[in-house]
């Protein structure tokens, strides 16, 4: 799997990233994969960690005004087993995001015109048997500093995608990445003190608020996702079944029959 996958670790004070860059070639002889790990700080990342993350906030575009160009797309992922050389780190019957329930998804790309320093401005909304993940990433324009900064949330399972959206709900994740650097991650952790990073979860959760009106989030997922069958707008092919047969017996039914005189 191309790109770096992301272990938000619960039960401690870490995130483990690794890459498919990492992995070496196996070799002959039945030798097991070498795999290089990054720990990063994301329950207290440091005070200039925590710069890096407010000033790359403080430069995604405030008004949002996009080119011509866009993408909306939806589809449906299934994970049964994990990505090639990950075995031995989550262990030989655990599965990538909980299990093999599949993930359905809808996503929005607007571009920014050319002379804004971003290029694209993405989200995503994924809902599997876990609950409801939205995701908006930003991407550079420039290939120097901040290449990416990300945000997320995540609302368990319960409530469909019209009823999460009906609300903003705060951001718990944000990311920033770094050319030639590892990556800057701060995450909501159950049992610390986080209270000096509230102003960061806050900025994150105003921009992803603003950019759900701007790419007409509200509108446009809830009724794609109904398209694959979740949440309130879902198609239900049995309840067509059903009046269909009314229809066609009101069309043939026969006239009363003439009076006898």
């Amino acid at each position: 799997m191309l790109g770096k996958i992301l272990f938000f670790l619960t039960a401690g004070l870490f995130l483990m990233t690794a890459g498919a860059a990492a992995f070496a070639q196996q070799t002959g002889g039945g030798k097991n994969t070498q795999i290089k790990v990054n720990y990063l700080n994301v329950c207290s990342p440091s005070d200039a960690e925590k710069q890096e993350l407010s000033a790359a906030l403080l430069r995604l575009p405030v008004k949002t005004h996009f080119a011509p160009d866009f993408e909306i797309s939806r589809g449906r992922t299934t994970m049964n087993e994990p990505p090639q050389g990950l075995g031995s780190v989550l262990g030989g019957s655990e599965v990538v995001n909980g299990g093999s329930s599949p993930s359905n998804w809808v996503r929005i790309r607007r571009e920014f015109p050319p002379e804004s320093p971003f290029v694209s401005v993405q989200y995503s909304m994924s809902v599997d048997a876990g609950g409801i993940v939205e995701t908006l990433v930003f991407r550079s324009r420039e290939m120097k500093d901040v290449i990416q900064v990300s945000m997320e949330d995540k609302v368990s399972a319960g409530a469909g995608p019209a009823q999460v959206l009906k609300s903003d709900t705060p951001v718990d994740r944000l990311r920033i990445e770094r050319f030639g650097k590892s990556s800057v991650a701060l995450a909501r952790c159950p049992g610390a003190d986080q209270h000096a990073y509230d102003p960061l979860f806050q900025q994150a959760s105003a921009i992803l608020g603003r950019y759900r009106t701007a790419l007409n989030v509200r509108t446009i997922v809830p009724s794609d996702l109904g398209r694959l069958g979740v949440g309130e707008n879902a198609k239900n092919p049995a309840a067509k079944e059903k009046e269909a047969p009314k229809e066609k017996s009101a069309k043939s039914a026969p006239p009363a029959p003439a009076k006898q005189p």
